[in-house]
């Protein structure tokens, strides 16, 4: 209740008029204000289940904020009915709203924060568990290897690596228990010191996550580029030297109707680079001081470097004011060939207002996060390492080079017994016995003669105890998580990976509710939805399979 109060008296301290319709709505586009995102969230908090006019609010708000996804969403749901028109209308609102997405920068930064947290901490998490599970079987390898043979010790050096911080000390827990699995299963360990080695990226990322939001350069710049307001970015980038910033600034000033300004940073902007929005975006500058030729000249120049339909858009509205109708046809062909759905959109708010009467081009959400990229430069570590970022990769690469190296060198370890359990080394045995038995598990079983019958059968039911109880651990590790079973039982590459991606759908609707859009407090529903059907398709595959595995037997 208290954030839509707030979000009332946003609407009203910004849109004093908001009974006044669409003379509002035609005042925000003369100033080329498309998105009122506040007062569309406004709508779609009134517009609840059950009410009569739900869908005409919605609509409402969609003319009022055509790039809000949300909206989309909740025509989606509103829209659903079990009658065939019911399904298909509500499934294009859906994948409308989601091809918003490439128009609305913070709901896609939002989203992709939500999935790579999603990625990183199920990622984290699967290392952890699988720790949790493979430790207390493999120390009392490593044990008994270092009773055998002292020299062993120098497997433990890799603990030193614990000084440089937690991340560092699960990578060398992870490197022991790596002495310890089968060959292909090592590549658990080179995947997480390949996340170490990339982790200063990680944690950039991470930083970028936490400091964009609050960015006040970025928000203005947001802001202008997707038409939600001018007089923010007037006051926040005045006098910035960053092409970016300029550019948001210089759109900024037209929009307000300062051309005159704008042609100016327009032109700053051109000494850097040249680049076919600029000119595109001058040229409506020359068009709203009405000098059309060199208008003209200017769309011509940023057609050549990209031809796109706004720039035809323009030009025809620029021969069509000079009285040229066919040429103006000629470019509104070309555009509508380039792209149709663009020029209606374009014809569906145009008028004589310069902000209207021809396209902006504003800046892709693929430039504006590059910029936001480049704004970050402070990388918190967030207490997982002791060593600055800088550092990181060299100590991962460090750690690589000593598991190799001691690895390749011990080579005879100590390894347990395939039917029951006990450890074993070459030391205690003369010789490594069929497929890694101890001694009384191959008498039993393969020399029949050198036990009686009585010793024989007790130790066979000591065999299929302690089997017996192996699947029944491996059963229920599998039906809590997925892919546990499989690490407990040995199988850690495929148990990690089913891990793996297990949490990454379970975190996706934990993140989405860190990661909401500003304060609207609205997230990512449809990505919940998908997430949540992933989850149990996975879960099931995953206790089908180890099901399956261990009735042939193969874990």
């Amino acid at each position: 209740m208290k954030r839509v109060i707030a979000l009332l008296l946003f609407c009203i301290v910004i849109f004093p008029c908001p009974s006044s319709g669409r003379s509002l709505h035609d005042e925000q586009l003369n100033s080329g204000i498309k998105n009122t995102d506040p007062y569309a969230y406004l709508l779609i908090r009134e517009a609840e289940p059950g009410r009569s006019d739900r869908k005409t609010l919605l609509r409402e708000a969609l003319m009022y904020s055509p790039d809000l996804p949300a909206v989309y969403f909740e025509l989606s749901k509103a829209s659903f009915n079990l009658k065939p028109e019911g399904v298909f209308e509500s499934v294009d609102f859906l994948l409308q709203g989601i091809a918003a997405y490439k128009r609305n920068f913070w709901w896609s930064f939002m989203m992709a924060a939500s999935l790579l947290a999603s990625l990183i901490l199920a990622f984290f998490f699967s290392v952890l568990i699988l720790l949790f599970l493979r430790l207390p079987r493999d120390l009392p390898l490593l044990s008994h290897d270092i009773k055998e043979v002292k020299a062993k010790m120098f497997l433990l050096l890799i603990l030193i690596f614990a000084l440089a911080g937690p991340l560092y000390f699960i990578g060398a827990l992870l490197i022991i228990t790596g002495f310890y699995v089968k060959k292909w299963d090592k590549i658990v360990v080179y995947l997480y010191l390949l996340f170490l080695l990339i982790s200063p990226l990680v944690l950039k990322t991470f930083s970028l996550i936490f400091d964009a939001p609050v960015s006040g350069e970025l928000k203005a710049i947001v802001q202008v580029n997707e038409g939600k307001g001018n007089r923010y970015a007037l006051s926040v980038l005045k006098g910035s030297d960053n092409p970016v910033e300029l550019f948001a600034y210089a759109l900024a000033l037209k929009r307000e109707g300062r051309p005159g300004e704008a042609i100016d940073v327009y032109n700053k902007i051109t000494e850097v680079g040249k680049k076919p929005l600029l000119y595109n975006n001058l040229a409506n500058c020359y068009m709203a001081v009405n000098d059309i030729e060199k208008a003209k000249e200017l769309y011509q120049a940023s057609a050549q470097l990209r031809p796109r339909p706004s720039v035809f858009y323009n030009l025809s509205q620029a021969y069509r004011e000079t009285l040229n109708f066919d040429r103006g046809e000629e470019y509104f062909l070309k555009a509508q060939k380039l792209d149709n759905d663009a020029v209606l959109s374009f014809r569906r708010t145009a008028g004589r207002n310069p902000n209207r009467f021809v396209v902006d081009e504003s800046l892709p959400v693929s430039d504006l996060l590059k910029y936001a990229m480049g704004k970050t430069k402070n990388i918190s570590t967030m207490g997982l390492s002791s060593v600055p970022p800088i550092a990181m990769p060299v100590i991962a690469l460090l750690m690589a080079i000593l598991f190799v190296s001691l690895d390749r060198r011990f080579k005879n370890r100590a390894y347990r017994c395939n039917r029951c359990g006990k450890i074993l080394c070459s030391i205690c045995e003369k010789h490594i016995l069929w497929r890694k038995m101890c001694s009384q598990c191959y008498r039993s079983l393969v020399k029949l003669d050198e036990l009686d019958a009585k010793e024989r059968i007790a130790r066979l039911l000591t065999v299929y105890e302690h089997r017996q109880g192996r699947r029944n651990i491996i059963k229920v590790f599998s039906f809590i998580l997925p892919g546990t079973g499989q690490i407990y039982a040995g199988s850690i590459l495929p148990g990690l990976l089913t891990l793996w991606l297990f949490l990454f759908f379970l975190f996706i609707p934990l993140t989405n509710k860190i990661f909401i859009v500003e304060m609207s407090g609205f997230s990512h529903l449809w990505l919940n939805l998908c997430s949540f059907l992933f989850l149990g398709l996975v879960y099931v595959l995953s206790n089908i399979v180890t099901r399956r595995r261990l009735a042939k037997g193969w874990l």
